[in-house]
């Protein structure tokens, strides 16, 4: 992916600019070195296959040996790979991979704690756009390995017609109509998500017909369900709007498709890595 080795780069000029003048002040070049990936916290360990890029990126020559794949539960002591080759070459990678491993395995961690809560329903976890500028593909990726699914990956890929939206435009059908001459004229096959507040817009969106799915805003478990009744399969649904891990079965309960969930994303604790010489 082009998106991830300029990634990489990127992180590599951030942090290493004209040189790592600690480790070339003080370990020969010639130096031989051995590391490995200690997990010091349980959880879902996410980035190992970008650790072993950002690795052979640094040094082609670097051996990397991964024990622990990518979605695997691990425990406090367990090791995810073991990195051979020159020294400074393992400390030069050393903080770009963890730095990706510490974040990506804490969004896994996360979505996969928001996911089993869901165990036996239908309703699948989504994540959102709430994602840190520049690193929306890399958290996306680690919602994936938790056993997440993607939502849209940005203004491109989906069409969401949300409130300012239908404010903006004049209206739920204004905008309907709007986007699906909009679609026809630029030759362009994008889903249609709309968004309701209320039962009201949800009838009008319904009367308008021709999308794909229908945000279910803010609506209470009573509303849910009689969102879900109405709609009777005719478009995909999601709920939205302020659900936490407390109240994410009750909503799926109610029989929605989907639900989206910011905090996936946006409210995380990277999970506890380290790199260690053996």
């Amino acid at each position: 992916m082009d998106y991830i080795k300029d990634l990489i780069n990127i992180a590599i000029n951030e942090d290493i600019g004209d040189g790592d003048h600690t480790s070339l002040s003080c370990i020969p070049s010639e130096a031989q070195g051995k590391a490995h990936l200690l997990v010091k916290e349980p959880g879902i360990i996410a980035g190992v296959e970008l650790a072993e890029t950002i690795f052979k990126t640094i040094d082609p020559n670097v051996s990397f040996l991964k024990k622990i794949n990518d979605g695997e539960k691990v425990s406090i002591g367990d090791i995810a790979f073991i990195v051979n080759g020159k020294s400074q070459s393992i400390l030069q990678a050393e903080r770009l991979a963890l730095n990706f491993m510490q974040r990506m395995s804490g969004i896994a961690t996360n979505t996969n704690y928001y996911v089993r809560l869901l165990d036996g329903l239908k309703t699948q976890v989504l994540d959102t756009r709430k994602t840190t500028p520049g690193l929306r593909q890399i958290e996306k990726w680690a919602v994936k390995i938790g056993g997440g699914v993607n939502h849209r990956m940005g203004l491109y890929d989906m069409i969401m017609i949300k409130d300012n939206h239908v404010d903006y435009a004049g209206g739920i059908k204004e905008a309907i109509v709007s986007t699906k001459e909009y679609l026809k004229k630029q030759n362009k096959q994008l889903k249609i998500e709309v968004e309701a507040r209320n039962i009201s817009e949800l009838q009008e969106i319904i009367s308008a017909g021709g999308i794909h799915r229908i945000m279910l805003d803010n609506f209470s478990f009573e509303d849910i369900r009689t969102a879900v009744n109405i709609i009777d399969g005719k478009y995909e649904t999601e709920a939205s709007g302020g659900i936490t891990s407390k109240t994410i079965r009750e909503y799926a309960e109610c029989g929605v498709d989907f639900i989206s969930v910011g905090a996936l994303t946006h409210q995380i604790k990277s999970l506890d890595l380290s790199l260690k010489a053996i």
